[in-house]
Order: C-alpha cells, then structure tokens, then sequence
C-alpha cells in the first residue's frame, strides 16, 4: 500500500528552478524534494495531489489527459511562464476518485479544462523530473472545514491499495508578512511547528487534533488563511488512524517547516 504525504510546496515558481539569492533559503527544502521520489517504498501507478491554490464548492479534479501548466502567479522572471512540466493526467483516476466520493457520500465534480497550478507543478517538477507519471489533481472545499476535509481524505484511503500515491502540497508556514520581516527566532512560528510535529506523529489523536488546529499555539500566525494548511488534512485523513512520521524539518527565512509522511 501506498503511503500519503504532506510537502512543503516553497515559495515561489522560480526558486528551485533558477540560480538567484532565494534559492539559497530554500534550499534544505529542494535537497529534500530531489530525493524524494528515490525514497518512495515502491513506484506509484499514479499521483493524487491536493495544492493549497485551488479551491470549488465541491471537490473537484482535473480530469483531462493533458493539462496545461497554470502560471498562477506575478512579477516573476520571464522564464518562469515558459516552464513545462509534461507529465500526463489521468481521466481513469479521476473517474476512481469520484467515484470513491460518492461511495462515502460526498459530491465532487470534475474539470477538463484546468491545469496544474504552481503547488503541483513547481514542487513536482523538482521531485519528479521525468514527468512520467500520471497525475490527477483534486481541489479543496471552499470554506476550508478541517472535518470536511478529514472525511475527503477517508474517502480516497483504498486508491493507496491500488498504487495511486497521494500528496498534499502546501505549507506548514505560510504567513508572507511574516516570511518578510526579521529572521531573528519567531516563538510563534516555533510553537506551532513543534505542536504539529507533536500530533502528526500520533494516530491516537491526530484527526481530533487537525479538526481543532486554530487552538494550537501560534496557529494563526503561522497560518492567517488556512488554505495552505488543508492539504495536509486530505494526505492526513487518506491514513486516519495509521503511523505518523516526519520525513522533513527545515528553516526557511527564520520560519519553521515540516513534512510528513502517514502509513
């Protein structure tokens, strides 16, 4: 069975991507990344990937058989909007994640249009260089509910049996005004990067953890809007119940961040 994970996407499109003074700060993060796939138990069949950067009324994947790259971002190189990353998608494992859903009575929908955003693409084009891999992404809910998203994450936990590896993407950190001010130690950042390394490693109590994370210390300042926090209740939810491990703990531009690996 394939284990599920959470990674830290990093920062922007052209950091790991190109030299220049940030790469450097993220560069724990990128080593990390680089070996990822070699680290991998056994080759997946396919991915299943959650970004922080893309939100619907309902779970929804992108089901065509090529997506497109979505340079979903601003005020970067030239470059970065020339990127490609070509690997295929996978309408026949969309169609399995919709119908896992609907198993579990949860509505989804589905999208042949969208492309990958920069939380797929930049991070994948480091772990996964190759690009031979389907992948399949699949949307959060709008409202960000922590429950909801434990529950999608349940739903999906048999497709581990039949090779698909899933993937949350998104980041432990993720407060920009704190990324831009001093690189002195943040307590609050500390504190909230110690108490997930804490639960994530339970089972015992990480799902009741996860549901009530706003009441972690220095949760909100880690993360003011918790969209890049909710990948990690899908990867979580995909191994309720299963062994926790930290598989990445680094220093970004003074700030704490995480990965994690469940089952």
């Amino acid at each position: 069975m394939q284990p599920t994970y959470f990674i830290n996407h990093g920062g922007g499109p052209c950091f790991f991507l190109q030299p220049g003074p940030m790469r450097s700060a993220w560069r724990e993060l990128e080593d990390y990344l680089r070996g990822f796939a070699d680290a991998l138990p056994e080759r997946p069949r396919a991915i299943l990937v959650i970004s922080g950067h893309w939100e619907e009324a309902r779970p929804t994947v992108n089901s065509g058989a090529t997506p497109p790259l979505l340079y979903d971002y601003g005020g970067f190189p030239d470059h970065t909007y020339r990127l490609q990353w070509p690997a295929p998608g996978s309408p026949a494992l969309a169609a399995e994640v919709r119908g896992r859903l609907a198993a579990a009575g949860i509505a989804s929908a589905s999208d042949d249009q969208r492309g990958w955003d920069h939380g797929v693409f930049v991070p994948f084009k480091v772990m996964f260089p190759q690009a031979d891999i389907p992948v399949v992404q699949l949307s959060l809910q709008q409202g960000l509910d922590p429950a909801t998203h434990l529950a999608i994450g349940h739903a999906l936990t048999s497709l581990r049996q039949d090779g698909v590896l899933i993937i949350g993407s998104g980041q432990t950190y993720h407060n920009m005004g704190g990324f831009g001010g001093s690189q002195a130690p943040d307590p609050a950042a500390e504190a909230f990067d110690a108490w997930l390394r804490e639960v994530m490693v339970d089972p015992s109590r990480r799902d009741q953890a996860l549901v009530a994370w706003e009441q972690a210390p220095g949760a909100r300042a880690a993360q003011p809007h918790e969209d890049h926090l909710l990948p990690l209740m899908v990867a979580a939810g995909a191994a309720s119940g299963e062994p926790g491990e930290i598989v990445f703990h680094g220093q970004v531009l003074g700030k704490p961040i995480s990965g994690f690996r469940f089952g």
